[in-house]
C-alpha cells in the first residue's frame, strides 16, 4: 500500500512537471510576442521609454508576467527536486539551487522594469534632468533585455542539464528523450555564454535558432510525455 501511494504521488508530481515544462515554452513565448516586444527598440533607449509611456498599463502587465515566470521557475525547481531526489539527492539539490537562482534573477528583471516605471512616474520631480536624459535612463533598463536574459539562461541551461541527466538516470522517461534533453540544454548554456562574450555578432540570430530550437522541442515533447504518461511501476 505504501509503495502504491508513493507511485501515485510521484505520478502526480510528474504530471505537474509536465505542465510546467510546457509552460516553460508557452508562457515566455506569449509574453514576448504580445507584451515585451512592444517596448524594446534596438539602439534607441528614448524610443523604448516613449513606448512605455504610451502603453503604461501593458508595461505593468509585463512586470506581472515576469514575476509569474519567476514564480513558475521556483515551483518548477521544487517539483523536479521532489520527483528526482531519490535518484541522486546531491545532484537534485544542486539543480534545485541553480533553478531557484534562475527564478530569482527573473524577479530581478521585473524589479528593474518596475524601477524604470517609477522613474517615469516621478519625472516631474527630477527637474534637474532633461526629459530625454530621463527617457534614455529608463530605456537603458528596458532595451538590454536579451543581454540581461543571457545571465538567466546560464542558470536555466545548467539546472536543466542536471535535471535531465537525473531523468535519464531515473528511467522515468525514455532514455533517448532524456539524453536529447541534456544535449539540448547544453546548447542553451553555450548560447548564453556566446551572448555574453560576443553579443553584437552578426551571426547571433542564426546561433540563437540553432541553439534554442532543440530545447524547445525537449520542453514540448517531454512536457507532453510527463503530462500524459506520468510515471508508475511500468516506467520505474
Amino acid at each position: 500500500m505504501a509503495n502504491y501511494n508513493e507511485d501515485v504521488s510521484l505520478s502526480k508530481t510528474a504530471r505537474l512537471a509536465g505542465v510546467l515544462f510546457l509552460c516553460t515554452f508557452i508562457l515566455p513565448t506569449l509574453i514576448w510576442i504580445f507584451v515585451t516586444s512592444k517596448f524594446i527598440v534596438a539602439g534607441d533607449a528614448v524610443a523604448a521609454a516613449n513606448n512605455v509611456m504610451a502603453n503604461e498599463l501593458l508595461f505593468r502587465i509585463n512586470i506581472l508576467a515576469e514575476l509569474t515566470k519567476s514564480a513558475l521557475a521556483l515551483v518548477f525547481a521544487l517539483t523536479l527536486y521532489i520527483l528526482l531526489k531519490s535518484t541522486n539527492k546531491n545532484l537534485a539539490l544542486l539543480a534545485l539551487v541553480l533553478k531557484m537562482t534562475e527564478g530569482i534573477l527573473l524577479a530581478v528583471i521585473a524589479l528593474g522594469d518596475f524601477i524604470a516605471l517609477l522613474i517615469l512616474d516621478q519625472r516631474a520631480s527630477l527637474a534637474v534632468f532633461g526629459p530625454e536624459q530621463i527617457q534614455a535612463l529608463v530605456g537603458s533598463f528596458i532595451n538590454p533585455y536579451f543581454y540581461i536574459s543571457a545571465i538567466v539562461l546560464v542558470f536555466h541551461g545548467l539546472s536543466s542539464m542536471v535535471f535531465l541527466y537525473l531523468l535519464f538516470r531515473s528511467k522515468y522517461v525514455p532514455g533517448k528523450l532524456a539524453g536529447f534533453g541534456v544535449i539540448s540544454y547544453a546548447f542553451v548554456f553555450i548560447y548564453s555564454l556566446l551572448l555574453i562574450l560576443v553579443p553584437d555578432s552578426t551571426t547571433m540570430l542564426t546561433v540563437q535558432i540553432i541553439c534554442l530550437t532543440p530545447s524547445i522541442l525537449t520542453e514540448l515533447i517531454l512536457g507532453s510525455w510527463l503530462l500524459i504518461k506520468g510515471i508508475g511501476p511500468e516506467t520505474r
